[in-house]
């Protein structure tokens, strides 16, 4: 991976055999980015993606092999419990020009990804809710 900073926002490229999530979050680590928007393109080979059933409070998941581009990647990256938590969304078009989607919770770069981050001042957290099943922000009002 590689990076180029200007302000608030950063650039990436990933390389060939990069897993996403790991990168980001070794990244995120390092360089203490507690909260940021990402966006991104390029092509992989490999992807595990999900979809959150709202009536069973579960995930499925199904993973995906073969060359794909990402038409979008898309999320936040916020903090649980101290840690880098990202969540983040992608659609996949494949050599038919199938495009599926969903929770990205795994993928292998396969020739490039090109991702950019806004950094955002401040820190959100997340916390499990038992009710929605899901880790949602939690805002947390500074008082004066």
């Amino acid at each position: 991976m590689e990076y180029y900073c200007t302000g608030s926002k950063i650039v990436l490229r990933l390389d060939k055999g990069e897993e996403i999530l790991a990168t980001l979050t070794l990244f995120c680590q390092q360089h203490n980015i507690k909260l940021a928007t990402v966006t991104g393109i390029g092509a992989i080979n490999k992807a595990s993606i999900g979809v959150f059933m709202q009536d069973t409070k579960e995930y499925h998941s199904t993973e995906l092999t073969g060359n794909m581009e990402i038409t979008s990647l898309m999320g936040n990256i916020s903090q649980k419990e101290g840690e880098v938590y990202l969540h983040l969304h992608i659609n996949l078009a494949d050599e038919t020009y199938q495009v599926r989607g969903g929770h990205l919770n795994a993928a292998w770069v396969g020739a490039t990804g090109e991702l950019v981050m806004d950094i955002i001042d401040g820190q959100v957290e997340r916390e499990y809710s038992t009710e929605i099943g899901l880790n949602l922000m939690k805002f947390v009002s500074e008082s004066a």
